[in-house]
């Protein structure tokens, strides 16, 4: 008994301080109501708990959201973050996915599109084109009107192409939301042979540690569990264990006289069965 509750104690020890632990990785940005930032994650000016963190997944506390700077484009604002999809939902706070889709160049960051893209070629255009042609409202302007056109039509003479984009979506008045289509995702990552690297690649080793990390306080809490279910099961068994067990002092020569004369019927009983069968 003393082995298991020895067991137990220390089992009840190991899953609270993994849980303890495991809660410790979350953070927020102070003041706001956004998503938990954990590995790879990290918040500006935090990067030393992480100092392999790659730069490109640095947030920042900034007034009321919480967001993240791309080179090529700006600040966007992240909504929500996935980590077991390994998603990233964002929105652009000028309200222009396209323009989004236009600049954002993501090959030199650890991200890539959630979504299936296709290539696209954006027109600015003198005129605006037939009905059939979707103007984007917020790059159009006095003068100049923006589309979205499958690469291979030909161009109208009224229009240039600006440049031909993989994106998730053409524009559609109809998916005109300011995130609709910035979903971004690193699980890519874990696909890619990343012996010896380190950076964005090294995520793999790390993310794993950390999934591994999660598994371990999952199991701590089963082996809790089945051992509180032993010690229950244990307690319910000593409990109807029978009367005539060895005890100490005067509650031993009490049980003993007590088994003694239930012996003592048994073998009356089974003398006068014998009886009974000799006169048979």
């Amino acid at each position: 008994m003393a082995n298991f509750t020895f067991f137990f104690t220390i089992t009840f020890i190991f899953s609270l301080t993994s849980i303890f632990l495991h809660s410790k990785a979350y953070t927020k940005c102070p003041n706001i109501g956004g998503p938990d930032i954990r590995f790879p994650f990290d918040t500006k000016g935090e990067r030393q708990a992480h100092p392999k963190t790659d730069s490109a997944f640095e947030l920042v506390c900034k007034e009321d959201t919480t967001t993240i700077h791309f080179q090529s484009y700006g600040d966007l604002v992240v909504k929500s973050i996935s980590y077991d999809a390994e998603r990233l939902d964002l929105a652009d706070p000028k309200s222009c996915v396209h323009e989004v889709f236009l600049n954002l160049n993501l090959s030199d960051t650890p991200f890539r599109y959630y979504y299936r893209v296709k290539s696209y070629t954006y027109l600015n255009c003198s005129a605006k084109l037939s009905p059939g042609f979707e103007e984007i409202p917020c790059l159009s302007g006095s003068g100049n009107y923006v589309y979205t056109v499958e690469p291979s039509m030909d161009v109208p003479e009224s229009c240039k192409p600006i440049k031909t984009v993989d994106i998730p979506f053409k524009y559609s008045p109809y998916l005109a939301d300011n995130s609709f289509g910035l979903r971004l995702t690193w699980g890519f990552l874990e696909d890619q042979d990343c012996d010896g690297k380190e950076g964005p690649c090294g995520l793999r080793v790390q993310n794993g540690g950390f999934r591994m990390g999660l598994v371990q306080v999952l199991s701590g809490v089963f082996v809790f569990a089945v051992a509180f279910a032993f010690l229950v099961i244990k307690m319910i068994y000593r409990s109807r264990k029978p009367v005539c067990q060895m005890k100490s002092g005067n509650d031993q020569v009490e049980n003993i006289e007590k088994c003694l004369g239930e012996y003592q019927v048994f073998v009356s009983d089974e003398a006068y069965a014998e009886k009974v069968g000799d006169r048979c």
